[in-house]
């Protein structure tokens, strides 16, 4: 068996602490993830890293039962080797393994599972000093193998013991068991990383002067006008009015979402009275301060969301009003709205498949695709990302709700995969560990409502880890935060008092900001240029040079389709 340091490829990390260079060896992180039932488990990741005989290569070694179950070893007609816990009374009996585990790491924990019969959802499971914790879960199948990714930390150091558990007591096979530790250190070097790798570039500004020659010794000071990143935090109503709401808002974000105001029961309370002018004039500010918008949304599944007029339709009536909802707010809103969250939380409700029939959210999905084609069809739905106890929104239950609407559209149809992000405590190792998962769909995913429970003193500390996990993870394609303000409070977290003066997490989102943009100040060389790691986004571009009286300021984009720029200076 392949140890864990020599599978791993070490690279150096410096980092700079109190002006010494102190240099670590990390272990990179394995983003894969397989999330398609396989005939034979990959290989365990990290070789399993502190796990003893994760292959089971050496019979049940490092292995016990756990609870009062039989544990067995077995070979499969291919030759591979796994555990089979069986004759479970109670279906927390299984198969564990001790181990030692810190309060200051991070750990990423995978596993290969199947059942002897029918489907069950296992979940991972960890038994510490302080209680249970949950790692990950999947729904495991008789016929295939299943890749359960999960993750944890502790809150005191010492022994713990691993173990699986499932909501049916049929046998549970385990292969491939890996629980891989990372220090602070290397969890930040994986974000250093990943952000050089998928926000920033190597950009060239080649300077000439009027007759196309290149201008050396030129002082060119590269500003950042906007992030390339989409980072963004929904608006109320109550921003129409607010000049200071306005300003504060426009000067930081660059995508919004409305928080109620596109919403049916926004736009038709009554019903045959609709009415959009709220709606309408919150899309103009956006649009004038250059702030794009997602569309919020065209139906919520949810019942205790639909007007009372809505609930008591017909079958047939349902249908008509649903069809003149949506030929009313898409080809409104048309070109205008980059996304819409088609049919809001239809991982958790179920209110018009219950009226209409279990296609419902797939017919409604189609419908809007016809009408724009060029839109982004969203799934947005919670507890995704923030906890394990919701069974309901499981990575693979989120999954396999996509897939059945995105085999029922056309090929052309665009969706995307909408996380809300409401968190308590985050347990970051199984976020980013869900965030692999999804990326194995290939659609844009994005953390749409991103808010953290609490007071300052913990608000600011967990949204700082859960912005930067989202802003590093090479599948995030875009962050917004359900913070809009209200005179009278903000739904779970405000950036900022009634005077728009930050609190803590607005002090944090602002000064991720600034780290996220790039400034730059260099003189070019002989051949006219300067070469500098950017990120990406709009720029200006100031240069001066002894030949004239005055700068030149010109605008560039940087991206990965445009990192090359000339400009001349007169």
């Amino acid at each position: 068996m392949t140890a864990p340091w020599e599978k791993a490829v070490l690279f150096l990390l410096v980092l700079i602490l109190g002006g010494q260079a102190i240099f670590v060896n990390s272990v990179p992180y394995d983003y894969s993830a397989t999330t398609e039932c396989l005939a034979e488990p990959l290989k365990p990741q990290y070789g399993g890293g502190i796990i003893v005989n994760p292959e089971f290569e050496k019979s049940l070694d490092g292995w016990t039962s756990f609870g009062y179950a039989n544990v067995a070893h077995k070979v499969s007609k291919s030759g591979n080797k796994f555990s089979v816990a069986h004759d479970r009374s109670v279906p927390h009996h299984s198969i564990s393994q001790k181990v030692q585990l810190d309060k200051d790491k991070l750990y990423t924990l995978s596993a290969w599972l199947r059942v002897d019969k029918g489907t069950a959802d296992v979940r991972a499971v960890v038994k510490t000093r302080n209680g249970f914790v949950a790692a990950g879960t999947i729904e495991a199948k008789a016929s295939c193998w299943s890749m359960l990714k999960g993750g944890l930390t502790v809150k005191t150091s010492g022994e713990a013991e691993i173990f699986f558990e499932s909501n049916t007591t049929s046998e549970i096979w385990i292969d491939n068991v890996s629980l891989q530790p990372f220090t602070q250190e290397e969890w930040r070097s994986h974000h250093n990383d990943t952000v050089h790798k998928e926000r920033k570039l190597t950009a060239k500004i080649k300077v000439k002067d009027p007759k196309g020659k290149p201008l050396a010794g030129a002082n060119v000071t590269v500003t950042p006008i906007r992030m390339g990143f989409p980072f963004g935090n929904a608006i109320s109503q109550f921003i129409l009015k607010n000049p200071a709401y306005q300003e504060w808002f426009a000067s930081r974000f660059t995508h919004t979402t409305f928080e109620n105001e596109m919403k049916w029961y926004s736009t038709e309370y009554t019903e045959g009275h609709e009415d959009y002018t709220v709606a309408d004039d919150m899309l103009e500010f956006a649009n004038k301060s250059g702030v794009h918008v997602r569309g919020h949304n065209v139906f919520w599944n949810d019942q205790s969301a639909q007007m009372k007029w809505v609930e008591k339709l017909t079958k047939e009536q349902l249908q008509k009003a649903v069809t003149k909802r949506i030929k009313s707010v898409v080809p409104r809103y048309k070109g205008r709205v980059i996304h819409w969250d088609v049919n809001n939380e239809n991982v958790h409700f179920n209110f018009y498949e219950t009226k209409l029939g279990p296609d419902a959210s797939t017919k409604i999905y189609k419908a809007v695709h016809e009408i724009d084609p060029n839109v982004i069809l969203f799934m947005n739905d919670f507890n995704t990302l923030e906890q394990l106890g919701d069974t309901n929104a499981a990575p693979h239950k989120y999954l396999r709700k996509f897939r059945e609407i995105r085999a029922g559209l056309p090929k052309t149809a665009k969706m995307g995969i909408g996380l809300e992000s409401h968190f308590e405590v985050p347990n970051i190792p199984f976020m980013r560990a869900a965030l692999d998962q999804f990326a194995t769909m290939g659609v844009p995913i994005w953390l749409t409502e991103v808010d953290v429970a609490g007071t300052d003193a913990t608000q600011a500390g967990y949204l700082e880890q859960i912005l930067r996990e989202g802003y590093s993870h090479p599948a995030v394609q875009g962050i917004v935060m359900w913070a809009s303000w209200s005179p009278k409070g903000c739904y779970r977290m405000c950036l900022t008092d009634n005077d728009f003066k930050n609190h803590p997490v607005g002090d944090l989102v602002d000064s991720l900001i600034k780290e996220w943009k790039t400034h730059v100040e260099g003189t070019t060389a002989e051949d006219g240029s300067i070469q500098s790691t950017l990120s990406h986004g709009d720029y200006e571009v100031k240069v001066n040079h002894p030949s004239s009286d005055a700068p030149s300021v010109h605008k560039i984009k940087v991206d990965p389709k445009s990192h090359e720029h000339e400009v001349t200076h007169h």
